[in-house]
């Protein structure tokens, strides 16, 4: 376990030495953040993660020997870290493929400095996180698509030619009044700040609702309980 106090230790994962070099300068300034390591490929990543155990990952997508997402895939199966994939690539499919390897977090490489510092640390609290630029496009596909980001084979969506029908999940019924308000709020897009002030709650109350309803509901993060608000038309 890593002290409340200890530093969130970092491991990069990317094959360009520039990248990496860049991404240990705007990290080693922060007080809060060590890093910890380097790695130039997924397999080299998944032996670093077993050795040096690290809070958060930053993974690379396309790498040679093994890309980031099988690495993605073996990392959180052994539950070595946290994983947040960084990519140029603003494409679906490894946003699909990244969140049913386990991903907690998907970020465009270029997003800003201040962005990647605060992406780290939201990682590493327990927090889920899509690039702005991504999230109502990817919640939206999977959705229309029926997509399970939890499945064995989430990831890959089939073509539909209609959108399937709403269901009720059996789970949702099973939480609290307050709960099902906190997930339609959660599937909106909101922060626990904004849930806080739309329900004129504390935000350490509003905490405690999300991580109730996440564990009755089996989700892992905020993402999949975006997904399942818009499945079963709470939202």
């Amino acid at each position: 376990m890593t002290r409340p106090d200890a530093p969130v230790r970092v491991l990069l994962v990317d094959d360009q030495h520039l990248v990496r070099s860049g991404f240990a300068l705007i990290l080693s300034v922060e007080d809060d953040i060590e890093v910890a390591g380097e790695a130039a490929d997924g397999a080299a990543a998944v032996e670093l993660a077993r050795t040096l155990r690290p809070d958060v990952v930053l993974m690379d997508v396309q790498m040679p020997v093994m890309d980031g997402i099988e690495a993605t895939r073996r990392i959180v199966a052994e539950d070595l870290a946290k994983v947040l994939v960084l990519t140029t690539f603003d494409h679906d499919e490894y946003v699909f493929d990244g969140l049913a390897a386990g991903a907690s977090g998907f970020l465009l490489k270029n997003s800003d400095a201040d962005h990647l510092v605060e992406a780290v640390r939201t990682v590493a609290a327990g927090h889920a996180l899509l690039a702005p630029q991504v999230t109502r496009r990817v919640i939206q596909q999977m959705v229309a698509s029926g997509e399970n980001p939890t499945a064995p084979d989430a990831g890959r969506p089939a073509p539909v030619t209609e959108r399937p029908p709403r269901e009720v999940d059996p789970r949702v019924a099973g939480l609290t009044p307050r709960e099902r308000e906190v997930l339609v709020l959660i599937g909106t897009g909101l922060s626990n700040a904004e849930i806080a002030t739309t329900l004129f709650l504390g935000e350490a109350t509003v905490k405690t609702h999300v991580s109730n309803l996440l564990a009755k509901l089996q989700l892992r993060d905020r993402v999949q309980a975006v997904v399942l608000a818009h499945r079963c038309g709470l939202v």
